[in-house]
C-alpha cells in the first residue's frame, strides 16, 4: 500500500494494463474497439447521486478525493477503456475571476455575465493556473494512482468560444445570441477574450499532463451556434493554437506527447478543417454519418463517437444492433466508440453496460473476420 503522501505526487504511477484507448487514438492496431462515454461519471448512477447529495457542485469539483471517487464509480460497474476526470469546463472562467453557481433545475449560472467589452477589465489578466486550478491537478494525480493502471485517464477543458459563450450568456441557451452579438459588434474584443482564454487553457492542459493525464479532450460544445464563417474566424484558429502550443510545450518540458481529441458538437460543417488541426482524434456527434466522416477526414485522424445518447433508451437487443451498424460504418481501425454527446441523468445503467459490451463483442468479431 502507498502512503497518503505518495498518492499526491505525479510520479511512480502504476503500470498501464489496458492501453487500447491510447492505441486507437494513435491509429495503431487493437484487439477490440475501445469505448468510453461522455458524462460517464454522472447522475445516471445512483452511487453518483448519493455521493453528491447535499453538496455544492463546484465544492465537489474542488475536492480531489470526491473527484477521484466520482471518476472511478463507472469503472467499478463497466469494463470501460478509459476514465475521464470528474470536473467541469466552467472552472476556467472561475480561474479568470468570474463567479459561477450551479443552480438546481437551471444549470450553471454566472452571477455577473460579461455584457460589454469594458467588462473584460474585471477578468484577471495574469492567471496563476496552479494556484487557481491546482485542485484539478491534485484530483488527476490521485485518480491516476487509484486507477492502478486499469485504464488511461483523460483530462479535458472547454474550448475558448464555448467558454466565452457561457461567460457572456450567463448560462445555457439554445441560440447564444448574446455572445454572438459580440462576434458581430465587437470582433476585436471577442478576439481579445478568446486569446486570453486560450492562454489559460494551454497552461491548464499542460498542468493536467504533468499531473498524470494520459490524453486530453477539448470540448467545443457550442460549435453548433456558429456557421462556417464565424467558426473559421472565432473558433478554429484557437482550437488549432491550443493543440499546437500544448504539443510544443509538452516537448520542451520533456512530458509525454499525449493524444488530443477535439469535440465540436454540431460542427459537421468543419469536419475537414478539424481533421487538419493537430489533434489525433476528432470526436463526432450523432448527426454525422460514420462512413462519410471517414471519407471526409481521409484517414488523417482517428474518429470518436457517435451513437445518439437516446439510443440508450432502446431495448438491449436493439442497442446491440445499433452498435454493430455504427462499427461497420466507422471500421475498427483508428476508432474509439463513444456517444455523440453525454449521458442523460434518467438513463438506465444496465443499458450503458449493454452499449459497452456490444462495442467489445461486435468489434472482436469484426476484427477476427479481417
Amino acid at each position: 500500500t502507498m502512503s497518503k503522501d505518495n498518492q499526491i505526487l505525479p510520479k511512480d504511477f502504476p503500470e498501464l494494463r489496458n492501453d487500447t484507448f491510447l492505441r486507437a487514438a494513435r491509429g495503431e492496431e487493437v484487439q477490440h474497439v475501445p469505448v468510453w462515454c461522455m458524462r460517464q461519471a454522472g447522475r445516471y448512477l445512483p452511487e453518483f447521486r448519493e455521493s453528491r447529495a447535499g453538496k455544492d457542485f463546484f465544492e465537489t469539483c474542488r475536492s480531489p478525493e470526491a473527484c477521484c471517487e466520482l471518476t472511478l464509480q463507472p469503472l467499478r460497474r463497466f469494463p470501460l477503456d478509459a476514465a475521464i476526470i470528474f470536473s467541469d469546463i466552467l472552472v476556467v472562467p472561475q480561474a479568470l475571476g468570474m463567479d459561477v453557481q450551479m443552480v438546481a433545475g437551471k444549470g450553471p449560472t454566472f452571477t455577473e455575465p460579461l455584457k460589454e467589452p469594458e467588462d473584460l477589465q474585471r477578468l484577471r489578466t495574469k492567471v496563476d493556473v496552479p494556484a487557481e486550478l491546482g485542485y484539478v491537478f491534485k484530483a488527476i494525480t490521485l485518480t491516476r494512482h487509484r486507477l492502478e493502471g486499469k485504464v488511461p485517464l483523460i483530462g479535458f477543458t472547454g474550448a475558448p468560444w464555448t467558454l466565452m459563450a457561457y461567460m457572456i450568456e450567463g448560462g445555457g441557451s439554445t441560440t447564444y445570441s448574446k455572445p454572438k452579438r459580440w462576434l458581430y459588434r465587437y470582433p476585436e474584443a471577442s478576439h481579445r477574450l478568446l486569446q486570453q482564454l486560450t492562454d489559460v487553457i494551454v497552461e491548464y492542459l499542460i498542468g493536467q499532463v504533468a499531473a498524470g493525464a494520459q490524453a486530453l479532450q477539448v470540448f467545443e460544445s457550442h460549435a453548433g451556434c456558429l456557421g462556417p464563417v464565424q467558426f473559421q474566424e472565432f473558433a478554429l484558429p484557437y482550437l488549432r493554437d491550443i493543440a499546437k502550443k500544448v504539443k510544443e510545450r509538452l516537448k520542451e518540458s520533456g512530458l509525454d506527447n499525449v493524444p488530443m481529441i477535439v469535440f465540436a458538437k454540431d460542427g459537421h460543417y468543419a469536419l475537414e478543417d478539424l481533421s487538419e488541426s493537430h489533434y489525433e482524434v476528432v470526436g463526432l456527434d450523432w448527426t454525422i454519418d460514420p462512413s462519410s466522416a471517414r471519407v471526409r477526414t481521409e484517414g488523417k485522424v482517428s474518429l470518436q463517437g457517435n451513437m445518439d445518447p437516446c439510443a440508450l433508451y432502446a431495448p438491449k437487443a436493439r442497442i446491440s444492433e445499433i452498435v454493430r451498424k455504427m462499427l461497420e460504418g466507422f471500421g475498427t481501425q483508428g476508432y474509439i466508440a463513444n456517444l455523440g454527446h453525454g449521458l442523460y441523468p434518467d438513463m438506465d445503467p444496465e443499458n450503458v453496460g449493454a452499449f459497452v459490451e456490444a462495442v467489445h463483442t461486435h468489434s472482436r468479431q469484426l476484427l477476427n473476420l479481417q
